[in-house]
């Protein structure tokens, strides 16, 4: 089963004007560059709760609930086989985790989805440079 997004996510995130550096960006390196994106809105929106900024808690995290939104609809769940599947799932629950930060004006929360962010990062990151293009890893955490 296929998101009804587009499996490539240069094609989807194209059209959103807030990230830059996606054009002629491989797929490999646009995932690392919307991980960092998420992860950075979370920082920003854990400093805002400091801060007691509540808008900007909102923004900041609206900015990371749809960039992991964007990341679980670039999943290709037929193509990516479990890995995908569960991948779907932990997008799922960085989503609900995010709303309930931002309702509960949480940071623990916040630093929960940043952990398991940066643990996808790490073994995005960790993919080999012939794995990433000779597409082995095709319809998986966002590659087309």
């Amino acid at each position: 089963m296929s998101h009804p997004a587009t499996h490539n996510p240069a094609n989807h995130y194209s059209q959103v004007d807030t990230y830059t550096g996606v054009n002629g960006a491989d797929s490999h390196r646009l995932v690392l560059m919307l991980l960092n994106g998420a992860l950075s809105n979370i920082a920003v929106a854990k400093g805002s709760i400091e801060r007691q900024d509540i808008s900007a808690k909102g923004e900041a995290i609206g900015q990371a609930i749809s960039i992991v939104n964007g990341l679980r609809a670039s999943l290709d769940l037929d193509a990516g086989g479990e890995l995908a599947v569960n991948l779907d799932n932990l997008y799922d629950y960085m989503e609900r985790r995010l709303l309930e930060a931002n309702i509960h004006s949480e940071p623990k929360m916040l630093e929960e989805v940043s952990g398991l962010l940066h643990e996808i990062k790490e073994g995005w990151a960790a993919i080999p440079l012939e794995v990433r293009t000779g597409g082995v890893q095709q319809g998986v955490a966002g590659v087309p």
